[in-house]
């Protein structure tokens, strides 16, 4: 009884403070100064036709990388306390395996899945997408796998060498912007091509394919440790 009052309590104190943003919410009808700066030159000085990309990527870097570290301890966090949980197992819990339409379409479908993936963070300067979506695209790729098949092996060794040499590389490519361009993650450490076109915006289609990997490899990864420790697996 105490545990839902206390439950009942947080939400009401929770309406209450989003009560009055949500009420008194009033949309701005002009971009502000620094938005207004992306929207005119963002275009020019990266060479990205998707804007959210030249803010992503580029003019705000610094916050991508956080999201990246984020996403990389979550995924470490998951798969030491579920580790732990693996080792703790001796019997694994039997599982029905999936019918055989449902295998079947997993084996179709999983290399389309794959390859619409790469295509999304290939093309995240072009089109709405990048790395973070092409990646999760390649998890659920994985989790139609695991479905399909409970007990396939997944190589957890080369999900973690594609996760170490996509963050490792990423980090050296801001690191280059920084010596050779005008900051971390600058992707005129190439040359900016023609608008438009699949060869342009400089390095940041190949920082969105280290993006693509590395958050594929660490969704795939977590998919994985939960798979292993429902059904016992060590």
């Amino acid at each position: 009884m105490l545990k839902r009052l206390i439950i009942l309590l947080t939400l009401v104190l929770l309406a209450v403070v989003f009560s009055d943003l949500l009420l008194n919410y009033i949309e701005s009808p002009v971009l502000s100064p620094l938005g207004s700066y992306y929207a005119a030159n963002g275009p020019a000085e990266l060479g990205a036709a998707n804007l959210v990309t030249s803010v992503i990527v580029t003019y705000r870097g610094l916050d991508t990388l956080g999201e990246v570290t984020v996403l990389f301890i979550s995924a470490a966090g998951v798969g030491l306390l579920l580790g732990r949980r693996e080792a703790e197992t001796d019997v694994a819990e039997p599982r029905n395996p999936a019918s055989e339409i449902v295998q079947s379409a997993a084996q179709l479908l999983m290399p389309l899945v794959f390859l619409f993936g790469v295509y999304v963070f290939v093309n995240g300067h072009l089109t709405p997408g990048g790395g973070f979506q092409g990646g999760a695209i390649i998890a659920s790729g994985i989790l139609l796998l695991l479905l399909a098949q409970p007990y396939a092996a997944v190589s957890r060794r080369l999900i973690g060498i594609t996760e170490s040499l996509s963050g490792f590389s990423y980090v050296v490519v801001g690191v280059l912007g920084v010596i050779l361009a005008g900051g971390f993650l600058d992707n005129r450490i190439m040359g900016l091509g023609q608008f438009g076109s699949l060869f342009s915006a400089g390095a940041i289609p190949i920082i969105y394919i280290l993006i693509g990997f590395k958050v594929g490899a660490e969704l795939g990864s977590v998919l994985d440790r939960f798979r292993a420790a429902g059904t016992g697996e060590q």
